[in-house]
């Protein structure tokens, strides 16, 4: 099989290229990459791989220069008579970004780029599959506390809590505009956070919301809600089997699923036992979010309930001393805390069915693995491009 890979330097798309690179069946791999350069393009591949020292090939790993942005990346892409041998496409590349401030961004990449490489796509010689990675919170944030099967989606009556889950369900659309149903593959993974190996994870995304909840300890959000969290390594795992498998699906959720579910109370516990010198966790109810963003611009009435919490509001004042560094963090978690409450658990019977995989180990439990690195996280750094 010849494949074509976008995002191959991402934290999913890394792990990909690294999953398929060790199968026998994978011929070619040709990596969509931004670069000034094929030599720059080569040497972030060659990290890739160095960063967990994997085997790298490069006579199989083939880099093709190019990003999503680019007005004439449909033309290039159709010009370039390597890629005829394609008969796979993994569409992994996108801008996660849940900052407002990114929207336009989050559009272009997700729709805009997508679209030209289905332009490209629909007249491949040999395409057998594409396969789109997407996300299993496009069912939105009407759906709370229950168990979502994939056929819920897509629904063009969701409504999102952040433009990158709605791009993510316009996409899928988009597929079905361009390509024969038997050509397409969805994986859904939940949320991706870590990895379940005692290794550096290849990014700190979400587990820079998880550190910034380590941090804050009295957190506005329901202690109970379940939580559908799976680590890199089971997702690229999953979604390169589900490519190899005969499958019964074109959708599948790719989750930890009601056995593999967590909760933030779960976590937390986690947590505590690693960095015990803080106070306690302490969950409050998510509607004093907006009182905790009124007393970090010395707004709130005296008689409030947040001041029961003192102990708390005492141990922000010593740890992070400017108030305006909480407002900054609570802006970033928010869209976080807003996901947590949903309590949304996604089916992944097909996928065990169809696959033969294991269910993933509970989030609270992989992630004793990466304290070392949740530690390092600048929470900070994070807030400021989350």
């Amino acid at each position: 099989m010849n494949i074509f890979l976008t995002g191959a330097t991402g934290l999913v798309g890394g792990e990909l290229l690294v999953t398929l690179s060790k199968r026998s069946d994978v011929d070619k791999i040709f990596c969509l990459l931004r670069s000034k350069s094929e030599e720059e393009a080569l040497i972030r591949i060659k990290h890739v791989f160095d960063l967990h020292q994997d085997e790298y090939e490069p006579n199989r790993i083939i880099p093709v220069l190019g990003n999503l942005f680019d007005d004439n990346l449909t033309d290039s892409l159709k010009a370039n008579k390597l890629l005829d041998q394609v008969d796979a496409i993994i569409h992994s590349a996108a801008n996660t970004s849940f900052s407002r401030v990114n929207d336009d961004l989050v559009e272009r990449a997700n729709i805009g780029g997508l679209n030209k490489i289905l332009l490209w796509a629909k007249d491949l010689p040999h395409l057998k599959t594409f396969l789109y990675i997407g996300t299993a919170t496009i069912c939105g944030k009407d759906v709370k506390d229950r168990i979502v099967h994939e056929d819920e989606s897509p629904n063009l009556d969701a409504t999102h809590l952040v433009k990158y889950t709605y791009t993510k369900m316009k996409g899928e659309l988009l597929i079905r505009e361009h390509l024969r149903s038997d050509q397409i593959l969805v994986a859904r993974p939940s949320i991706i956070m870590g990895d379940s190996r005692p290794i550096m994870p290849r990014s700190p995304v979400i587990l820079w919301a998880m550190a910034t909840i380590n941090h804050l300890r009295l957190i506005p959000v329901n202690a109970h809600a379940q939580l559908d969290i799976i680590p890199v390594n089971y997702a690229a795992e999953a979604i390169v089997a589900l490519l190899f498998a005969n499958r019964k699906h074109h959708v599948y959720h790719i989750s930890a699923g009601e056995a593999g579910a967590t909760t933030a109370l779960k976590l937390a516990k986690t947590l505590e036992s690693y960095f015990d010198e803080m106070p306690p966790f302490n969950f409050i109810n998510k509607a004093m979010l907006n009182q905790v963003k009124h007393w970090t611009r010395n707004r709130l009435a005296p008689e409030s309930e947040l001041y029961s919490y003192r102990k708390y509001l005492d141990y922000w004042k010593v740890t992070f001393q400017d108030k305006s560094k909480l407002r900054l963090l609570f802006t970033g978690i928010d869209p976080y805390l807003e996901f947590i409450e949903l309590g949304h658990v996604f089916d992944n019977t097909r996928l065990l069915e169809d696959v033969g995989i294991e269910n993933s180990i509970p989030a609270d439990i992989y992630i004793n693995n990466s304290m070392n690195y949740v530690e390092k996280i600048d929470v900070l750094e994070g807030a400021i491009d989350p």
